[in-house]
């Protein structure tokens, strides 16, 4: 098999490339990492060069290149199918498939007002009405797919699935801006943000410097 090769961004930044990177981690497939650092790629030429929307993750298969974290995680569950990177039920696979395109396409004020910055510690603020609208939506979908199908462990759909990597980024940025969360959703922040993999995911971001001040502005 060709060596598979998952291009990312800086990890205290790149929620996308986290999302790619926690669902091989999960897949037990060996692969390994190239950096796009985002101050040394300012016209996106590199990361053009590494996939045709200029974006990252990039997952590189021998010929196969694959520009978009939804369809890495589907291609690696093709290829990984021992792994369970979706529940085995039928109801709660679509389920979690469902949820994930919602994070996938959706949560823009979410992505703007609380962009990832695992490096960064905010106080606790009022945030505008779509942040908050977004906020709820988002802990309802961790309340509501725990209480329905989280029975058989402390992931969102029980065991470890896609939906948890989807959602993880989000973890981190509500640590950061100090997001208050509550019962189910709490339980869910907590487990994700402990797992080992998360764990070296920010352990590695803390160090790897290349700062983006207009993110780190942020309040």
């Amino acid at each position: 098999m060709p060596d598979l090769v998952l291009v990312i961004g800086n990890r205290n930044y790149s929620s996308w490339s986290l999302r790619g990177w926690l669902a091989l981690e999960h897949s037990g497939l060996p692969f390994r990492e190239e950096i796009v650092w985002f101050d040394e790629d300012p016209d996106r030429a590199r990361r053009r060069e590494a996939g045709p929307t200029g974006r990252v993750p990039v997952l590189r298969h021998g010929d196969v290149v694959i520009p978009d974290s939804l369809a890495i995680a589907e291609y690696v569950a093709e290829l990984a199918p021992g792994a369970g990177l979706w529940p085995e039920d039928r109801t709660a696979r679509a389920a979690a498939r469902a949820i994930c395109a919602e994070m996938h396409a959706g949560f823009p004020a979410i992505r703007s007002s609380l962009p990832m910055n695992v490096r960064a510690r905010r106080e606790p603020r009022d945030r505008p009405r779509d942040v908050r609208r977004e906020i709820d939506r988002m802990t309802a979908i961790w309340t509501d797919t725990r209480e329905a199908y989280g029975r058989g462990g402390p992931f969102l759909f029980g065991r470890r699935s896609l939906a948890d990597a989807f959602f993880a980024p989000v973890a981190f940025r509500f640590r950061t801006y100090a997001i208050p969360v509550e019962g189910e959703a709490a339980g869910w922040m907590e487990t994700i943000l402990d797992l080992p993999a998360m764990r070296d995911w920010a352990a590695k971001a803390e160090d790897e410097g290349h700062p983006q001040p207009a993110y780190d502005a942020l309040p």
